[in-house]
């Protein structure tokens, strides 16, 4: 493994196929190929696991892990969606280090006291991602957000998705100087137009990789990145190990290699 963690987004592998093995067939690969983390995707479960079992799986297979959930943190009617305790009791069980939730509608209207009732003091962390979406993609709403957190004393931290901000036109220069404070995860995910218009996730060329290196080395030392972007080939184990290999030296100063496409 590397000493620098990168942790390996199971949605990478694409939904349908994820579905179909499930997503603990997927751990030993992630170990083998020197991944520290998997991040579980829950809208990518067939079922409702046996989250102490699952748990026992990553632990054994010398990973941590992260639980990734759809909701939004913050309701339209201006309240935190009170699911949010179910899920950082589902991370609990699972021996998760966070539960990676999305900002959802806040406003300066929220009452943040309603919020820390839901979060325990003890526990995995709460880590909001900047998703795609206009009331969660957008720097000011964040940054308002995490500043009253912080005046409220909850330890809420940031993963910070480097390719979210595209959909919203914001610039990830001035997000990571403004939000670095509070990153703790970082999504690595290039992203390019298709013919259509639509942006997609894409893996990374040599620029992409380079810019992520100046990004990252704005960030504390050592920050948990993640692989969040499609993983595809005859031998997945080796792709997955070339993308481990390029993320974990991002905010070293090391050159950028040359990036292996299967």
């Amino acid at each position: 493994m590397h000493p620098i963690p990168v942790s390996i987004s199971l949605s990478s592998y694409g939904a349908d196929y994820v579905r179909q093995r499930g997503q603990e067939q997927f751990i030993d690969l992630l170990a083998r190929a020197g991944a520290r983390r998997v991040e579980l995707r829950e809208e990518l479960f067939s079922c409702v696991p046996d989250p102490l079992a699952l748990g026992a799986v990553i632990a054994g297979a010398g990973l941590d892990c992260v639980y990734s959930t759809p909701l939004e943190l913050w309701a339209p009617d201006g309240q935190p969606d009170i699911r949010v305790t179910q899920k950082l009791h589902i991370a609990h069980e699972l021996g998760a280090a966070a539960v990676k939730v999305s900002l959802g509608h806040y406003h300066t209207g929220c009452d943040l006291t309603a919020l820390r009732e839901l979060v325990p003091a003890q526990g995995p962390r709460l880590l909001v991602e900047n998703d795609q979406t206009s009331q969660g993609g957008r720097i000011a709403a964040l940054l308002a957000f995490f500043q009253r957190a912080d005046e409220a004393g909850l330890g809420v931290g940031m993963t910070f998705d480097i390719g979210n901000w595209q959909w919203q036109g914001e610039a990830v220069e001035q997000a990571a100087s403004q939000l670095g404070r509070w990153v703790q995860y970082v999504h690595c995910k290039a992203v390019r137009q298709l013919a259509d218009g639509r942006l997609a996730a894409a893996p990374p060329q040599v620029a992409d990789l380079q810019a992520w290196d100046r990004l990252l080395a704005q960030f504390s030392p050592g920050v948990v990145r993640a692989v969040e972007y499609p993983l595809v080939g005859d031998d997945l184990l080796q792709v997955t190990r070339d993308q481990v290999r390029h993320l974990a030296v991002l905010g070293l100063g090391a050159p950028a290699e040359e990036v292996s496409h299967a």
